[in-house]
This record gives C-alpha cells, structure tokens and sequence, in this order.
C-alpha cells in the first residue's frame, strides 16, 4: 500500500498530522509564484502506482484553482493510480442559485471543475444551503466530516461556565448539538442583514446569561461583522465573550476587529491556518480520506462484472 500526501505549503503542518493515521508519507510540493504571477509547480516524482492526497484548504479559491489541476495532472502523469483532494475548507459552496439576473451558479460549476481533477473529495462542514448534502453537487465520492463534536469538546474542557451563542435561526439545531454535548445553556441570535458589513443583532435573553461566559459559534467567520457585533453588544451589557469558529476565513483585517470589538479570546478549528487555531480535526480528515482510500482498493481489486458473470459459468 503505496499512500502519499502532497500538501500545499500553507498545509504541511496539517499534512504531518494527518500522515501517520492515514498510513502515507509526505511527498513534495513545491508552488514558486513568478513575477507575473504564474504558477509553476513542482512535485514528487516517485508516485507510480501511488494514492495521491492532495492536501490544500480553498481559502483563497482563485489563486489555488490551476496550481490544484497542475498538481493533479502532474501526480497522474507520474503514475499516481488515484488522486483525491483533503481540502478542510471548500470554497463556492454559498452561490447555489442564481439571487439576481445574469449572475453564475458558481457551486455545481466549481464542483465540476474539482471533479475533472480528482477522484475523491475529504473537507470538513461546507457551507451549504440549499443542497442537503455534497452528493447534490458531486459526482466523485466525498466525505464531509463533522466538527461539532470536537468544539463542543474544547468548550466543555475550557469554558465550563459557558453559555453558547448561535449566529442566527438556521443555527438553532447546530448549535443546540453542541451545547447539549458540552453539557451548557444556548441561545440563538435575532439578526438583521443590510448588508456584507452591516448586521444588527439582538439576544434572546439576557437574564439566563447571567453568571455565564457567552461563547459564540459560528461555521465561518469571514468579514465577521455578525461576531463583531455580538461581541460590541455583549461588551456594553458588561459580558466577556470568547468566539470560536470552524473556517476562519477572516477576510481583510475581520480578526483584529474581533479583538478590538472586544472578544476575550478567538478561537478556531486548523481548517485554515491561523494563530487562532486550537482545535485539531487532522484526525477526523485522516479516518474520512482512509475511508475513501480503502473503498477505493476494494472497488479495484473486484472482477468487473461481465468477467464475473462469465466466471461463474465456468464448471
């Protein structure tokens, strides 16, 4: 059994913890940006008859895209048997219709686009809305891990006194499931949309707050503005809270006005890389890229079935 993980730069550090479960080495992976911003890739070559993982986190989907098919196309050519992708964070899953005239419905697009490079798709909670799950979207296998349970643990383990704070009503049973396996109250926020950056929130009740430590949770923090208000809101009713997210996407400078908002302390998953990061889900991508993996090898070492069939006919 031959398993290599190529990871990309930002995900070497998650790729060393996802190596020794998943049974693989650590291939290299080289991405050297030119002045004119092309991409040139440079991968391990010793992948004949290998399973590749490609481990790279879609943060930033646009400049990934072709250093993603690059890396793919070149693994194949090398001799890789299977290539799959570990992406903890899947990107262009929120545009899943079309909201206003002439726009692309960019996440079966960007689905399709995956598919045409890999065999196999490991990420963790997409941000879907209207696709009750990824099979909606793709026609490759994937597997999407569930992170709920390992932050319900860090809030039990560090916030014992919490009371956790949903961003809004689609959370209520998300957010309920971590709090009921933390063992603490929640509540869901009222919310306002005006826009990107404009949210106004409001908090269910206050009293039952009382004597507790408001933990925020959300699936994604991007430009933060509905953390960042709760934070401000709690701040002035003379409340410290701490904000924990899945994808800390933290789009332009979304961190620091957490901390300057007041947030006691932000913690996030290693989806993305980021100096937030204390909770680990490298063990729940390696069991679901395994997975994937040992359905693959048992798919390839059955007799297609027109030679079966012939088989059994043979005295």
């Amino acid at each position: 059994m031959n398993r290599v993980l190529l990871a990309f730069p930002e995900q070497r550090t998650l790729a060393e913890a996802l190596a020794p479960s998943m049974g693989a080495r650590i291939g290299r992976l080289d991405w050297h940006r030119f002045p004119d911003e092309e991409s040139l890739i440079a991968i391990d070559d010793a992948l004949d008859g290998s399973d590749v993982a490609i481990v790279a986190s879609l943060r930033h989907p646009d400049d990934l895209a072709l250093p993603l098919r690059f890396a793919a196309a070149t693994a194949r050519e090398f001799g890789a048997r299977r290539v799959g992708l570990i992406a903890p964070y899947l990107a262009y899953m929120r545009q899943d219709k079309r909201f206003h005239a002439g726009e692309t419905v960019s996440a079966p697009l960007f689905a399709r686009f995956l598919e045409e490079s890999f065999d196999w798709l490991v990420t963790a909670d997409p941000h879907l809305h209207r696709n009750p799950d990824l099979s909606a979207l793709f026609r490759i296998p994937t597997r999407c891990v569930a992170t709920a349970p390992r932050v319900a643990d860090w809030i039990r383990d560090n916030v014992p006194d919490a009371i956790v704070i949903g961003p809004d009503s689609e959370s209520d049973q998300w957010v309920s499931a971590i709090a009921a396996r933390a063992g603490v109250p929640y509540q869901v926020l009222g919310k306002i949309r005006r826009g990107d950056r404009d949210v106004e929130v409001t908090m269910p009740d206050i009293k039952a707050m009382r004597g507790r430590t408001p933990v925020i949770v959300d699936d994604i923090i991007s430009s933060g503005r509905t953390a960042i208000e709760t934070v401000g809101h709690l701040k002035r009713l003379g409340f410290s809270a701490i904000c924990v997210a899945i994808h800390a996407v933290f789009a332009q400078d979304a961190y620091e006005q957490l901390l300057a908002a007041g947030a006691a302390r932000v913690v996030t998953t290693d989806s993305i890389p980021h100096s937030s990061n204390a909770i680990s889900i490298a063990m729940l991508l390696a069991q679901a890229g395994v997975d994937l993996l040992d359905e693959g090898i048992a798919h390839s070492t059955q007799s297609p079935p027109c030679e079966a069939e012939e088989n059994q006919r043979r005295p």
